[in-house]
């Protein structure tokens, strides 16, 4: 699929930056109206506080490397409900893990029950797509029948699929890694390395992967100038 790289000033449906009393506001981009990429990286793009808003009912995957701050950035910045009072699913294997972490497996090695609580994340995932509402899921961006199944759902569903591409340098990563004391073994992450690069550079070279209608793509300093993924 071919799409048009967007600059964000360029966003149809975006808010103005400027309130009626002369002070920043927050910016709403609006992704999924039409196809195209929204770079929000690099110094000066993500001024303030950026909205993001899709289409309600639609599928978000937020996706990159270990560590880069996909499962702090979904449980800031996705609200339960979207504006018209639907459901939102964050769908994350993280709270997955956490919760069996805290049940009767929690004495064992993870690896033990890992192949659980991958089972657990997916059935959820089809619960929440089977469900019609919106949905924003946690992707390691390494399987490719993931993104296909995500794909093949929306298509039926006549629902939008958009990604949000959190672009981080490694080290960054393996530090975020360090700092939660969960790593990936070096082979693992090289993997996420090259599936994470070659989701950014399809973003930058504005060919994104089949059935994906548009994508953001951020860096940390755009994350955290991030105040909501909503659905309206």
């Amino acid at each position: 699929m071919s799409a048009e790289a967007v600059r964000p000033g360029a966003v149809p449906g975006a808010a103005s930056a400027v309130s009626r009393g002369g002070r920043p506001r927050r910016r709403v981009l609006r992704p999924g109206r039409r196809p195209g990429v929204v770079d929000l990286r690099g110094a000066g793009r993500a001024r303030g506080a950026v909205e993001l808003r899709f289409p309600a009912g639609d599928l978000v995957v937020v996706s990159g490397l270990p560590g880069s701050g996909k499962s702090t950035l979904m449980q800031r910045v996705v609200p339960p409900l979207d504006r018209r009072g639907a459901l939102v699913h964050r769908i994350d294997s993280q709270d997955v893990r956490e919760r069996w972490e805290r049940g009767r497996l929690r004495r064992l090695p993870y690896a033990l029950y890992r192949p659980l609580v991958r089972v657990a994340h997916y059935l959820a995932l089809r619960r929440a797509l089977r469900s019609g509402d919106s949905v924003v899921v946690h992707d390691c961006g390494t399987l490719a029948w993931v993104r296909g199944w995500l794909a093949r759902a929306a298509v039926r569903g006549g629902r939008g699929l958009h990604l949000v591409l959190l672009d981080v340098p490694p080290e960054v990563a393996l530090s975020g890694q360090e700092s939660r004391g969960r790593g990936v073994s070096g082979y693992a992450f090289a993997r996420h390395r090259g599936a994470v690069g070659r989701l950014v550079g399809a973003a930058e070279a504005a060919r994104l992967p089949y059935g994906v209608g548009s994508a953001v793509l951020l860096d940390r300093r755009a994350a955290n100038t991030l105040e909501t993924i909503g659905f309206d």
